[in-house]
């Protein structure tokens, strides 16, 4: 197989990258196929891309010649378009797989931003939010582990097994950071009666010293 040209690659977000490693289990599939499939498993511990986004990136990787389709049409008026990796895509997908830079993983946690901004809100109120993230995680962590024993009957998915345990085991760990700050929050919010008030009624630090701080930080880093 040859390796991929830097045009194709620098052509492909990261679904069709997503989309061509599970074409390459060399199943013919649909865009529905690989939407549901991606549900039940990359959703996880990744993202799962809306059927648009699946259906421009399966087109665009047919024109680069990484997918080849045909129309499946049953004994009436329906039809479906099915999708399979040609040696090219598989070639791609290996490459990708191999010899890509990492993407060092973003938290980008709506939760935590909106801990950060508890001075706005109230400890009830806090606890209730976090609460109801317990619950998201706690039914993440069970659809991680069933999903797992699930893929565990077919051998192909054995590294998509491990993968879909170690989503498990950070929805669990999730779930143990939310109890512990939920203890944290009266505690945090006696410390913030403290705090100054603005002209708002509502806890004001000293202005600019975020940059004071900053500067402590930065000159402790460069003398460690």
């Amino acid at each position: 197989m040859n390796a991929p040209s830097d045009k194709v690659k620098s052509a492909l977000a990261a679904t069709s990258w997503a989309l061509l490693g599970m074409m390459s289990y060399e199943e013919e599939v649909s865009g529905y196929d690989l939407k549901k499939w991606i549900d039940w498993s990359v959703d996880l511990y990744y993202w799962s891309p809306s059927y648009s986004q699946i259906y421009t990136e399966l087109k665009k990787l047919e024109g680069l010649g990484l997918v080849t389709s045909r129309v499946e049409r049953d004994e009436g008026t329906r039809s479906r378009r099915l999708y399979r990796i040609t040696e090219a895509g598989m070639a791609a997908i290996i490459d990708w797989t191999n010899n890509a830079p990492l993407d060092p993983p973003v938290l980008k946690h709506s939760m935590l931003l909106r801990i950060t901004f508890g001075h706005l809100s109230n400890p009830a109120r806090l606890k209730e939010l976090l609460q109801e993230y317990v619950a998201y995680v706690e039914a993440r962590h069970r659809k991680a582990v069933e999903d797992a024993e699930g893929a565990e009957a077919e051998p192909g998915w054995a590294y998509s097994v491990i993968a879909l345990r170690w989503a498990a085991k950070h929805y669990a760990a999730e779930r143990e950071f939310a109890l512990e700050l939920m203890k944290e929050i009266d505690e945090t919010d006696a410390i913030l009666a403290k705090a100054g008030k603005g002209s708002f009624g509502k806890p004001r630090p000293a202005p600019g010293y975020w940059r004071e701080v900053e500067r402590q930080i930065e000159a402790k880093r460069t003398t460690e």
